[in-house]
């Protein structure tokens, strides 16, 4: 497993890390044609909110708490680490929120990871009320936009690279997605997912965007006894338009076993309208794959926004 370094050169482009082709103008405009991004909003009122205090913990153990779309908060070993945050009202490219956030006001953050830039897991507003010593974890060639912005500990990582944060390894392992900010950087900064690891054994994945592929089975070898892995449900509709860059809700369950996780928690759902699938056909349609591969309903983690599950410390 490599490690990563001090200051390095990135390349300009990452466009060899491509596993599909990303949307482009052309399809936007087929897509605007056909009736745009949003779809019905009726349903908005039945997505679970329950914001609520975040557990105690024993030792050795973890808790894994979800603010709303890919947005978590993960708690272990003494480590508060937040995930792709986005509290924002209004985000580009995605509309106004559904839902309010599960969990705000942010408790004191150790660790910032965020998956990729496009701006529904990388939130400007939301990254500027962090102090700029808060410790931030990013793929390769996004730690610029963070210095610009006065962060003074930002770590970049390769695909496969990890950085130990005291009884915490976080790992940044491969997606099929792609990046993109503006008009003229596609492809101009890495993008990935995560799988923590804490020193009493207990495993998380989250997979930031992705499409279906074999990143997950190799992730899976990789890192065997993942306990938890948080995957997109959402943002599937019309799949000509998707497929390339986002698993459906049965290309997820699919996931979790290609993985060998335990148990899946639902996200990229419920806070935005990325696409025009009914906002609440993610969770309906994942809860259906989940009893058709025939997993224990119990490890099928589909949380409110707010909630949080706590994961005991494994037995020596």
């Amino acid at each position: 497993m490599a490690h990563a370094t001090g200051t390095r050169q990135w390349p300009r482009s990452f466009a060899s890390r491509l596993t599909g082709r990303p949307p482009g103008l052309l399809d936007a405009l087929r897509m605007l044609r056909r009736g745009g991004f949003r779809g019905s909003t009726a349903g908005t009122d039945r997505i679970p909110v329950r914001p609520a205090a975040l557990p105690a913990l024993a030792p050795g153990a973890a808790s894994i708490s979800w603010i709303g779309h890919a947005s978590f908060l993960l708690r272990t070993g003494g480590v508060t680490v937040l995930v792709d945050p986005v509290l924002s009202p209004r985000v580009p490219g995605a509309g106004r929120r559904l839902t309010p956030p599960g969990i705000d006001p942010l408790p004191p953050v150790d660790v910032l990871l965020i998956s990729h830039n496009h701006y529904d897991h990388l939130d400007a507003p939301t990254v500027r009320r962090l102090p700029r010593d808060t410790r931030v974890v990013v793929p390769g060639g996004l730690g610029r936009w963070f210095r610009r912005r006065g962060f003074t500990a930002v770590t970049e990582l390769d695909w496969w690279e990890s950085v130990a944060m005291g009884e915490l390894t976080v790992d940044l392992v491969p997606a099929h997605h792609w990046s993109r900010r503006g008009l003229f950087d596609t492809c101009a900064t890495l993008w990935g997912g995560w799988v923590l690891t804490t020193d009493t054994g207990l495993r998380f994945y989250h997979g930031g965007d992705s499409a279906y592929g074999p990143f997950f089975s190799r992730i899976g070898a990789r890192y065997p006894g993942i306990d938890v892995a948080m995957l997109q449900v959402g943002g599937y509709e019309p799949r000509w338009f998707t497929r390339e860059v986002h698993t459906d809700p049965e290309e997820a369950v699919a996931a979790v076993s290609d993985l060998g996780a335990a148990a899946m928690v639902p996200m990229h759902w419920g806070a935005f309208q990325l696409s025009p699938e009914p906002v609440l056909e993610p969770l309906h349609r994942t809860r259906t794959a989940w009893a058709a591969g025939g997993h224990d309903r119990a490890q099928l983690w589909d949380l409110a926004i707010g909630e949080s599950r706590v994961l005991a410390a494994p037995q020596p």
